[in-house]
């Protein structure tokens, strides 16, 4: 399941400077991330942006606590 949610994060260095993205779109990690901190839900975000499912939103949230665990490895 981890596998497949990680499948829908893709980082190309043509598609927003290499920022991680929703796989097929311009929508970053960042501002999935940034719009659950300020408190707008997912079902908030999904009507905002209608081309993408919850499951790309459990992705972000996914990814990043893989990359927040790496980082904290490489700086011990």
């Amino acid at each position: 399941m981890r596998e497949d949610l990680l499948k829908r994060i893709e980082t190309n260095p043509q598609v927003m400077l290499g920022k991680p993205v929703i796989r097929g779109t311009r929508l970053t990690v960042e501002i999935i991330l940034e719009k659950l901190s300020s408190g707008i839900t997912p079902e908030e975000i999904q009507m905002e942006y209608l081309f993408i499912q919850a499951d790309d939103i459990r992705a972000c949230l996914l990814y990043t606590s893989y990359a927040a665990d790496e980082l904290l490895c490489v700086e011990l």
